[in-house]
């Protein structure tokens, strides 16, 4: 071999050494050596740079997109409630992932496949508090194995069935040829995976929302003539949920408070909740919850491009102080509304639009994108926090 080759093997294993034991970022890594045998002269430009124009990339570039807006419109939520559903175990949420994504992955290409249900895997972990890194491998290696069971599994079966025939000249395999052997081959990696998985995956679960001791005191209203309607508070899916919990139910003046999960839900129902921000954030990820702020139930019927959750502290300046919410007409003042409120890390008992606002408050806002921009330096706010959570969209959900 000339010295090119030489070079070349001593890149790719560096690379490979890098990727296994550095914490550089794998983008860093594979850039880097990428410019160094277009450098050295090993690669010219165009063979450098025509992996970025390979079909295979610009798919997958595309697949995040979709993915993107299966996330954004509530597509993926409604995938994990009625496919996935609810449970605690780590080896039955192994198996529930694997099931749809092994069969899928028989008729359709792998890429697409985990690329769709990567969101909604995340998604599906937060809400039954088991750790991602539990369930991500699984979902990768479902698909690999899926892949085996027909010609179109995966594009290896392709590419290699396209060598055979160009050296054998015969007419290759058939659709369902290597299901003989990829079938049993799968079963066998498919139940030492539910065997071993949950004690040998690492549980890489996000602490952070755990240490964060504060507790939001949140109102939100079902909608009108909402898919939630006429449903029990169990069926709607607030029962089980994680970090948060239903404190009382407001109904034309009444108040229900230790409410049964066989409690129906009504049209204009306010909800009560206490919990933290993440887990909030995905409360309001339910098809048929709405935001109700605080004397301004006509921003209920409002569209909500655009806006994100928000959090801001009060500072000793702000003009609001000593008002109650429904007093401040705060959207007026400040383009957001308050959908929670935590005071020294406690909920507020009480009414959210009798909440008297104080210096220190933490107030959880639902804000168009260009409010953390306008009040980041002002004097009316301490910190401004973008969360970077957009409610969805769940009008354009069957469309994604």
């Amino acid at each position: 071999m000339d010295w090119q080759a030489w070079f070349a093997l001593a890149v790719t294993v560096t690379t490979i050494i890098l990727l296994v034991f550095s914490k550089i970022r794998t983008s860093v890594v594979l850039m880097g050596s990428l410019t160094t045998l277009l450098v050295s002269g090993v690669l010219t430009g165009p063979e450098a740079f025509s992996g970025f124009s390979n079909p295979g990339v610009i798919t997958i570039g595309a697949l995040f997109v979709v993915a993107a807006g299966m996330y954004s419109s509530g597509a993926i939520d409604m995938l994990t409630s009625r496919i996935l559903g609810y449970t605690s175990s780590t080896r039955t949420a192994i198996m529930r992932i694997v099931r749809p994504v092994f069969l899928l992955s028989g008729f359709l290409n792998n890429t697409p496949v985990v690329a769709t249900m990567i969101p909604a895997i995340h998604a599906w972990s937060n809400r039954i508090s088991i750790a991602p890194s539990k369930l991500m491998i699984p979902l990768s290696y479902a698909s690999i194995f899926g892949g085996m069971l027909t010609m179109i599994g995966t594009s290896t079966n392709l590419v290699v069935n396209g060598q055979y025939q160009a050296l054998t000249g015969s007419e290759g395999f058939g659709m369902f040829d290597i299901t003989l052997i990829g079938l049993p081959v799968a079963l066998v990696c498919i139940t030492f995976m539910w065997l071993t998985f949950p004690k040998l995956l690492p549980d890489r679960s996000d602490k952070s929302a755990f240490s964060d001791l504060r507790e939001f005191t949140l109102e939100v209203a079902v909608a009108m003539n909402g898919p939630l309607v006429g449903k029990t508070i169990e069926q709607a899916g607030l029962r089980n949920l994680q970090r948060i919990y239903l404190i009382e139910i407001e109904r034309r003046g009444t108040v229900l408070t230790a409410v049964n999960p066989t409690e129906k839900l009504l049209g204009g129902d306010r909800l009560v909740f206490a919990g933290d921000t993440a887990a909030i954030s995905d409360l309001l990820r339910i098809n048929g919850i709405v935001p109700a702020p605080a004397g301004e139930e006509e921003a209920l019927m409002t569209p909500n491009t655009g806006r994100a959750l928000v959090e801001a502290v009060v500072s000793p300046h702000c003009s609001v102080i000593g008002s109650a919410i429904r007093d401040t007409r705060f959207r007026d003042r400040y383009g957001a509304a308050i959908l929670a409120v935590a005071r020294h890390g406690q909920r507020l008992k009480g009414n959210l639009g009798g909440i008297q606002l104080k210096a220190g408050d933490t107030l959880l806002l639902e804000a168009r994108s260009d409010f953390v921009n306008r009040q980041k330096h002002s004097k009316e706010f301490l910190l401004v926090n973008d969360l970077e959570t957009e409610s969805p969209h769940h009008e354009k959900a069957l469309f994604a």
